[in-house]
């Protein structure tokens, strides 16, 4: 985790500090954000056949994995 800086600053310059830090919280969460979306993106494209090729051995009748492969 990232340790947070607090700035004394002598004055009413707080409000802009307040929405500085607001700002940055805000760019952190669309960073956070976007990397997870990524990384969904990536697991759901490489993991999708599998899941369905695992769920459809699991099935009854238990189809051999030749049957599960030819699209027939």
């Amino acid at each position: 985790m990232a340790l947070r800086v607090c700035l004394k600053v002598k004055g009413k310059t707080t409000k802009g500090l307040k929405a500085l830090e607001e700002q940055l919280a805000t760019q952190r969460f669309k960073k956070w954000s976007t990397w997870v979306i990524k990384k969904a993106k990536v697991i759901t494209h490489y993991g999708f056949i599998p899941l369905v090729i695992i769920i459809g051995m699991n099935s009854e009748p238990k189809p051999q994995l030749s049957q599960l492969l030819s699209p027939i």
